[in-house]
C-alpha cells in the first residue's frame, strides 16, 4: 500500500510532490520563488541609495516609467482602473468557483483548498515583483533633500513660524486671484478636467532646476470610480503597471490641482509620500496659472499649520487668524468633504495604506506625509543663504 500523504494531513510533503501538481494544475508553485527573490531586492537596495539613484532611478526607471505612461497615455480613461476592476472580479469569479467545488468535491476538498491557496500566493508573487521592478526600488533612491542639496537639519520653532507666515501671505495674495463659486468657494474657472491638461506646465518649467522632474509622460487622468476613492479616503493614487497617476475627481477644487502633481510625482520615480507633497508643492507653485499655484500653496500652508499648532499654539492662533475668509471658506468645504464620507471603510483603508508605507520603509507610516515640512523649512534656508 502506497503512502497516502492527504490521509495523514502532510500538506508539506504533497506539495513538494511534484507528479501531482500537473494533475491538479499547480505548476504556478515556481512563481512563488519571485516572492523572497523581490523582498530580498527591495532590502538589499536599501543599503546602496546612491546605486539606485543613479542606474535605477535615473537609468532603467524612466525607461519604464516613460514607456508604459506614453503608451496608456494616448488612451481617455485610466487603463489601471480597468485592471484594478477586471482583477477585482477575477479574484471574486475564482473565490466562488473555489467555494463551489468544495462544496461539491468530496474527496478532493484539500486538493481544490490547495490550489487556490497557491494560486493566490503565485498570482501575489508575481504582482510583488513586478511591481519591486517597475517601480518599487524607487522608495530606495536618494532623498529628494539630497538631490537638491537641501540643509536638513534640526527645525525650530521660529523657522516653522516664519514659513508659515510667508505661505500665509501667500496664500492670501493667491486666493483673491481664483475664481468661486455660487458658496464662495474656490472654483477652478476651466473646469476640472482642464487641469489633468495644464499639470504637466510645472513639471517642465520645475525640470530646469530639477532635471529629474522633466521626461514626458502622459497626463494625469480622472476615475469613474471616483465615490469608492473617497470612501476611502484617496485622493489620488499612481498605478505602477501602468504608469498612470489617477485622481478622484470628487476633490475639491482647491485640492484638485495638488493632488494631480502629487500623483505626478510618483510617476516620475519619487515614491516617498513626504518627498511627492512637497515636489507637488514646488511644481504646482512653479505654475504660471493662479489656480495651480493657489492649490500648491495651500497644500503647503495645512501642513506647515499643523505642524505649527503642535509645538506653539499661540503663534499658530495669531498666524490663523490673518487667514482671509476665502481660505476660510476653501478650509471648511476641503473638512466637510471629507467629513462626509468618513466611515469603517476609510479606516481601513487608512490602516491599509499606513502598513503599506511602513512596509516600503516609510517608518512613520500616512504620518510621513507631515514631512514636507522639513523640506519646506530647507528651501526657506536656502533662500535665505541665496538671498544674503
Amino acid at each position: 500500500m502506497g503512502y497516502n500523504c492527504l490521509e495523514n494531513k502532510c500538506i508539506i510533503i504533497y506539495i513538494l510532490r511534484w507528479g501531482k501538481w500537473g494533475e491538479y494544475g499547480l505548476r504556478r508553485k515556481y512563481l512563488i520563488i519571485l516572492l523572497p527573490i523581490s523582498l530580498l531586492l527591495a532590502n538589499i537596495s536599501a543599503f546602496f541609495p546612491n546605486i539606485v539613484e543613479r542606474i535605477y532611478s535615473n537609468g532603467v526607471y524612466p525607461i519604464i516609467g516613460q514607456s508604459l505612461s506614453i503608451i496608456t497615455g494616448f488612451l481617455p480613461f485610466s487603463v489601471a482602473e480597468v485592471i484594478v476592476i477586471l482583477l477585482f472580479l477575477l479574484i471574486i469569479l475564482s473565490l466562488i468557483r473555489t467555494i463551489i467545488l468544495l462544496i461539491r468535491g468530496k474527496g478532493r476538498r484539500k486538493e481544490t483548498a490547495l490550489r487556490y491557496f497557491v494560486n493566490a500566493l503565485a498570482l501575489g508573487s508575481v504582482i510583488y515583483f513586478g511591481f519591486v521592478i517597475i517601480w518599487g526600488l524607487n522608495y530606495n533612491r536618494l532623498p529628494f533633500s539630497d538631490i537638491a542639496n537641501f540643509n536638513v537639519q534640526p527645525i525650530t520653532v521660529q523657522e516653522l513660524a516664519k514659513v508659515c507666515e510667508d505661505l500665509v501671505d501667500k496664500a492670501n495674495a493667491l486666493r483673491d486671484m481664483v475664481s468661486e463659486d455660487e458658496n464662495g468657494v474656490m472654483q477652478i474657472s476651466g473646469g476640472k478636467a482642464s487641469v489633468f491638461r495644464r499639470a504637466s506646465v510645472g513639471y517642465e518649467l520645475a525640470a530646469g532646476k530639477y532635471p529629474e522632474l522633466g521626461g514626458r509622460y502622459g497626463p494625469p487622468k480622472g476615475v469613474f470610480i471616483s465615490k469608492l476613492m473617497s470612501y476611502a479616503g484617496i485622493g489620488g493614487v499612481y498605478f505602477p503597471f501602468t504608469g498612470e497617476a489617477n485622481v478622484n475627481t470628487l476633490t475639491p477644487d482647491s485640492a484638485l490641482p495638488s493632488t494631480a502633481t502629487h500623483e505626478m510625482a510618483h510617476q516620475r520615480g519619487f515614491a516617498r509620500e513626504d518627498e511627492a507633497n512637497y515636489i507637488a508643492y514646488v511644481t504646482s507653485t512653479l505654475h504660471p496659472d493662479p489656480d495651480f499655484q493657489y492649490s500648491g500653496t495651500f497644500l503647503a500652508l495645512r501642513h506647515t499649520m499643523n505642524t505649527l499648532r503642535r509645538y506653539d499654539l499661540d503663534e499658530y492662533n495669531k498666524l490663523r487668524a490673518r487667514y482671509n475668509e476665502g481660505i476660510e471658506r476653501d478650509l471648511a468645504d476641503l473638512a466637510a468633504f471629507w467629513e462626509k464620507y468618513e466611515g469603517s471603510f476609510e479606516r481601513l483603508s487608512s490602516e491599509i495604506n499606513d502598513l503599506y508605507l511602513k512596509s516600503n520603509r516609510q517608518e512613520e507610516g500616512i504620518y510621513s506625509y507631515n514631512r514636507m515640512v522639513d523640506l519646506l523649512v530647507a528651501e526657506y534656508r536656502e533662500k535665505l543663504i541665496i538671498g544674503n
